[in-house]
């Protein structure tokens, strides 16, 4: 069996950022209120306080090593695993809902150069529906592994009205690290071309980094990627504006 590794790259220990710059505010008001003696008010800031807190949660995962795995983009429950094109090539599609209760940090599938990035503004439907994944806002990253292009995407949902994307164009990323995250309840989506053998189902609950979608060995060394250089044909392009 193949070793794992932790992944241990985290914005701040426990929480990202933003975390910290709603959380914070419904504590002090909630604390104040209490102060104050206005006990319902204080109840309520203080859960808001919580909720916040915890939804801006940044756990560590254990990274699967085996070759030619492909990891969960996010947190959350398979809502589609189907067969579709993306720009005229054969592939599947893997979509996860990612509730208000999950992490809603989100991670590479793979290790690779992002080559291109386009930012897609779009409707705030429910990201349970299937028209979130070409209607909603979305950031698209395309990503150049050893094995081949993969496509993964962040999806805007209902409550969810920012996509945040922490890398660019042109960054190296290992398998199940951070790059960025959907505030607020949102969707990912994953492409690989039909070769890759994907082994989720739907329904099943999974987390980003550590849950492998799918299986896609390297069929000839050097094909898209040198992941240890970070040499690559391809120049990066990045789309629309980056947040």
């Amino acid at each position: 069996m193949a070793m794992q590794q932790v992944d241990r790259r985290g914005l701040l220990t426990g929480m990202v950022k933003e975390g910290y710059y709603f959380g914070l505010p419904l504590l002090f008001a909630g604390v104040a209120a209490w102060t104050l003696e206005w006990r319902i008010a204080a109840y309520l800031l203080l859960f808001l306080a919580a909720f916040v807190f915890s939804f801006f949660r940044n756990p560590e995962r254990v990274i699967p090593a085996q070759p030619g795995a492909i990891v969960s983009p996010g947190d959350g429950r398979v809502v589609v695993v189907q067969d579709e094109d993306y720009d005229g090539k054969p592939g599947k599609r893997v979509s996860i809902f990612l509730a208000v209760w999950n992490v809603h940090v989100n991670r590479a599938p793979a290790a690779g150069r992002i080559t291109r990035m386009e930012y897609r503004p779009g409707k705030f439907v429910a990201a349970m529906r299937a028209s979130a994944s070409a209607e909603n806002e979305q950031n698209v990253f395309t990503l150049a592994t050893d094995a081949g292009e993969l496509v993964f995407k962040q999806i805007a949902g209902l409550i969810a009205r920012r996509v945040v994307s922490w890398k660019k164009a042109g960054d190296v990323v290992a398998r199940g690290e951070r790059i960025g995250l959907v505030r607020f309840g949102s969707r990912v989506d994953l492409w690989v071309p039909r070769e890759a053998e994907i082994v989720v189902r739907v329904g099943q609950n999974v987390k980003g980094g550590s849950s492998i979608l799918a299986n896609w060995p390297v069929q000839s060394v050097g094909v898209a990627a040198d992941t240890r250089t970070g040499a690559t044909d391809n120049n990066p392009v990045v789309v629309g504006k980056q947040s």
